[in-house]
């Protein structure tokens, strides 16, 4: 496996664990009613709270992500192409993405969109190395 694949697939599990957690922790799945509300069909759902809202919005956030990445990362692998410049910016996806992550979870506001800008910065060096 390739290090971009190995990447994309770092990031699926990412991705699938924070929809996990998310869904954790809306539903409280710790406590006994949390656990019997997540199995059934959460038709009615309490209100998230300010720290389950934020899990829900950073898992929601890294999964349109992580799909504009693994299309982009997909086609630099099929393509063939061999540059530095695709892994670098599969890299500086991937960490800017835990950067956001964490930082989302913190709520630190400003700081957080400079590093979702930068993973953003990461998709477009891999597409400028396949012109």
């Amino acid at each position: 496996m390739t290090p971009l694949l190995k990447l994309v697939l770092c990031m699926a599990c990412i991705t699938w664990l924070l929809l996990l957690l998310a869904s954790l922790i809306k539903a409280k799945g710790w406590t006994p009613a949390g656990f019997l509300l997540a199995l059934g069909n959460r038709d009615n759902m309490p209100d998230p709270g300010v720290f389950a809202g934020r899990a829900d919005r950073t898992a929601k956030n890294t999964l349109e992500a992580f799909v504009l990445f693994t299309a982009i990362a997909l086609v630099a692998h099929v393509s063939g192409v061999q540059s530095p410049q695709i892994l670098l910016g599969a890299q500086v996806f991937f960490w800017s993405r835990i950067a956001y992550i964490a930082l989302y979870y913190l709520g630190v506001a400003y700081v957080r969109t400079a590093v979702w800008i930068a993973g953003n910065v990461g998709l477009v060096m891999i597409i400028m190395a396949l012109r």
